[in-house]
């Protein structure tokens, strides 16, 4: 069996990285792709992979997934975001991960009350698993590299970034309903649980960072082995955030814009590329442990490594997914919800969160199409599911959540490299 598995997973991996640069080039991303594999493997296909979303055992399996795609992607992304906390640009994402997400929680719960007859703790928690966008789907959307300071692209990539761990109080308070205490949800779950993870994300991000730079550039120590300080440094700041009941996936997000505010810090407004311009293999050391480069080359080696963990987890997690795909999803009640989702309630919520912003028709029209749903919701999905969630609905939940990132995968991913071709060519003819 093990054998089957190692070709199956080869032959993947090889042909993705045979066809990736013509992928990149069509109007398909690699996450349908994968969702597609999945569908093959599992019951639409051979049959080689049988999940069942209702059973426990496979329910911790696909939270521990979902969980390190998550992890490493929100780590990925912040270290992309090279921008002072305090900069203007952060102004819009946070808007889209507070007052955006609340607005989408609050109408997809009216859509589950009025439309579907469902009790509002399960409308609850369904509009909070949908809320989220995703970080690690919407990669073709994001930010292309460190100086790009483009408004759309930047948007997304934070609202992507934080919003999966906004999202969390509101699972939470939908788990504890009708019960729930109030007062200890707004200062534990809301206010603690969000400041927590993401002070001691910043704060072991910027520690850590301080701490091998030091070392290099003082003792010529603590070189190389870039990717076990990034997997450490995401998993200290995960566990330590947890352990003083902050958000964790808030935290591995501030760590990684924390890394990158470190070498902001040392080479201000020169950008990594130009810090470390064209080096051949023998002067990576020398690079490492320069006192004008060292900065750059930390940040530029984690970078490098957690884009390729962040590429394998979306495989992961999308082979999966497709293979819990079944005919069920197909209910006209549950297309009609992603349809409404991606339709309706993102644009407005958009439309009412960037009231009073200076944006273009054309960004403000990308970003409320781009609210991708994707592996965020489904983590929240199993997160559910295993912590408390109405065992009586716990298929409806499973299916409604699936239909709609099987939905968002088929029209953000077919539709992001032609439109943001667009957007490029419309960005350059306005600065010509």
């Amino acid at each position: 069996m093990f054998g089957t598995w190692a070709w199956i997973i080869g032959a993947l991996l090889v042909a993705i990285g045979l066809i990736g640069s013509v992928v990149k080039r069509l109007p398909i991303s690699f996450s349908a792709l994968y969702l597609l594999f999945g569908m093959l493997l599992g019951p639409f296909g051979f049959g080689l992979i049988h999940f069942d979303i209702t059973r426990r055992e496979h329910v911790a399996v696909l939270e521990i997934v979902t969980e390190i795609a998550l992890l490493v992607s929100l780590f990925a992304v912040g270290l992309r975001l090279r921008a002072h906390p305090r900069d203007r640009i952060w102004r819009l994402p946070l808007r889209l991960a507070t007052l955006g997400m609340l607005l989408t929680i609050a109408m997809l719960a009216v859509i589950g009350i009025w439309a579907m007859g469902l009790p509002p703790g399960v409308a609850l928690l369904l509009a909070a698993i949908l809320a989220p966008t995703d970080p690690v789907l919407a990669s073709d959307v994001q930010v292309d590299d460190t100086q790009d300071r483009d408004r759309t692209r930047f948007s997304l990539s934070g609202e992507g970034g934080l919003n999966d761990g906004s999202a969390f109080p509101f699972v939470m308070l939908a788990l504890s309903l009708p019960g729930a205490a109030w007062l200890r949800w707004v200062w534990l779950d809301l206010l603690w649980a969000t400041l927590a993870g993401l002070a001691v994300g910043w704060g072991l991000g910027w520690l850590c960072s301080r701490v091998v730079l030091a070392l290099r550039k003082r003792l010529g120590g603590a070189l190389g082995m870039e990717s076990f300080f990034t997997i450490g440094l995401i998993g200290l700041a995960y566990g330590a955030a947890l352990a003083v009941h902050g958000y964790g996936f808030l935290a591995v997000f501030a760590a990684g814009i924390a890394m990158r505010h470190v070498e902001h810090e040392e080479n201000q407004d020169v950008a990594p590329d130009e810090v470390l311009g064209a080096m051949t293999p023998a002067e990576h050391e020398r690079a490492a442990v320069h006192q004008d480069k060292a900065a750059a080359y930390l940040a530029h080696t984690v970078s490098e490594f957690s884009l390729d963990l962040e590429r394998l987890a979306e495989l992961s997690v999308m082979v999966v997914v497709g293979a819990l795909l079944s005919t069920r999803l197909l209910r006209g009640e549950y297309l009609a919800l992603g349809l409404a989702l991606i339709l309706a309630v993102r644009p407005l919520a958009v439309a009412i969160s960037t009231i009073g912003v200076a944006l273009q028709p054309a960004q403000r029209r990308l970003i409320a199409w781009f609210g991708v749903r994707g592996i965020g919701s489904v983590y929240y999905l199993a997160f559910a599911l295993a912590h408390g969630a109405d065992p009586r609905y716990a298929a409806l939940l499973a299916d409604a959540t699936l239909c709609v990132v099987v939905l968002s995968v088929a029209l953000h991913g077919s539709s992001a490299t032609p439109l943001m071709a667009m957007y490029r060519r419309w960005r350059g003819a306005a600065k010509a």
